[in-house]
């Protein structure tokens, strides 16, 4: 009997399959295919799979968007980056994922490209797509009063990264003043008085806090020489930028990189100048991504756990989901700098104010 509805029903159309014919199929009743459905805990597991089996062989496509017209819940989450190049948010949405699949949850992914513009769409077709919430790392110029229009949407934001408004707000991020702090004092410590800062704009909040730190630094350790060149934060730029500073007249010593990728390209600089990074410049990078460690040299970076960030974002969406009234939260992690080869080695203080004691006698 089960056998004979098997072949009839695998030659219908996949739209008119019913969860009576997957029951038949699976030798289940049709609630248990539809608490497998909804990806319930009440099921065995022997079970599941068996439904599912059954799901995969007649080809059912399950409509979640009806369902979700019934339950109003999708168990989905959209999640809008701005560089979807760079490994730090392959990490990051790697640490999203497993909170949300721990949760029976599912990401939709975008890309802004720091567009605002580019964002606004994504957002709004995810509108239309009805995501429980949204995980947004802010695009450069976003307008502040767009998680105003969140809110008025019905639709839950956690801020990542970058944040815009004013408080409160759900957000989860790095302490990207107090790491760039510690990439000074380490340079410092090393001997160093010339520290560039490479990368970066001020249109958003993460530039922002590296660039206070960098100033703050400079500021307490009594340090003249200041240079922070503004740029996408990219290895192109990186590349030209330190090629730029190395030509002036009073280069630096050292230089802190926005981020690993600015840091990766101004290495490349460096060599193609005939420099050594590291011995001739020393470079400090931000993110700590898996390339830092296997670099030649290998990078010192500020680790900025974009795991963790990714798991603690999530876990703030499905709290507000589940708590729309909620007590905003702002989870910020700690920083911690990883010493490499790129800035460990020291130098004489005197060879770092050499240049500016015969300018200024």
């Amino acid at each position: 009997m089960s056998q004979d509805n098997s072949r009839s029903s695998s030659t219908r159309d996949a739209g008119s399959i019913t969860l009576q014919d997957i029951a038949l199929h699976a030798g289940v009743s049709r609630s248990t295919v539809s608490l497998v459905l909804r990806e319930s805990p009440l099921v065995a597991e022997r079970t599941r799979h068996k439904v599912q089996r059954s799901i995969k062989a007649l080809g059912y496509v399950y409509n979640r968007g009806a369902a979700a017209l019934r339950g109003n819940r999708t168990a989905t989450l959209g999640v809008v980056v701005y560089d979807i190049a760079n490994p730090f948010f392959g990490a990051m949405v790697a640490g999203i994922d497993a909170a949300l699949s721990r949760e029976g949850y599912v990401s939709f992914l975008a890309n802004s490209a720091d567009s605002p513009d580019r964002q606004q769409r994504f957002l709004e077709r995810m509108r239309e797509h009805a995501v429980d919430g949204i995980l947004l790392c802010p695009a450069e110029g976003t307008d502040p009063t767009l998680i105003d229009t969140l809110a008025t949407w019905g639709m839950p934001c956690v801020q990542v990264l970058r944040h815009v408004g004013a408080p409160p707000f759900d957000y989860a991020g790095t302490d990207f003043r107090l790491g760039v702090c510690q990439a000074v004092d380490h340079l410092v410590g090393r001997g160093h008085e010339r520290i560039a800062f490479l990368g970066g704009h001020a249109e958003h909040s993460a530039t922002r806090e590296r660039w206070e730190g960098y100033r703050e630094s400079l500021a307490r350790h009594g340090l003249n020489y200041q240079r922070l060149l503004r740029a996408t934060v990219t290895r192109r730029d990186g590349f030209a930028l330190i090629q730029q500073l190395m030509a002036e007249a009073t280069p630096p010593t050292a230089v802190i990189c926005h981020n690993d990728m600015v840091a990766f390209g101004a290495m490349l600089g460096l060599k193609r100048l005939g420099l050594t990074p590291g011995t001739d410049c020393a470079v400090v990078g931000i993110d700590d991504v898996e390339e830092a460690e296997l670099g030649d040299p290998a990078l010192t970076s500020v680790a900025t756990y974009p795991y963790a960030i990714g798991e603690e974002a999530a876990r703030l969406a499905l709290r507000r989901i589940a708590d729309p009234d909620g007590t905003r939260e702002q989870v910020v992690l700690a920083p911690r700098l990883q010493v490499r080869a790129s800035s460990e080695a020291a130098i004489e203080p005197s060879s770092s104010t050499l240049a500016l004691s015969s300018q200024h006698p």
